[in-house]
């Protein structure tokens, strides 16, 4: 089994680059992949639920929808 850590560096200063750190998380899942997601340095915002909610990348769902799906996958989650 082949292991990911998604990582991203951005929060709002640029949604769609930040939200595809999620999505590439999820679709890991989805192939049977180890993964784990890491936010780093203006991306450690998105931990918090009010930016969170801010948050929506171009051609992307909203990011709560996709940190629920983060966390019901058990993903940890690493800030």
């Amino acid at each position: 089994m082949g292991k990911i850590l998604a990582v991203t560096t951005h929060a709002t200063d640029d949604q769609t680059k930040s939200t595809a750190a999620f999505v590439t998380a999820i679709g890991a899942l989805g192939a049977g992949k180890e993964v784990a997601l890491a936010l780093i340095g203006e991306a450690a915002y998105l931990a918090k639920k009010e930016v969170a909610k801010s948050v929506h990348g171009v051609g992307f769902p909203p990011l709560p929808e996709l940190i629920d799906q983060v966390v019901d996958g058990d993903v940890p989650v690493y800030v």
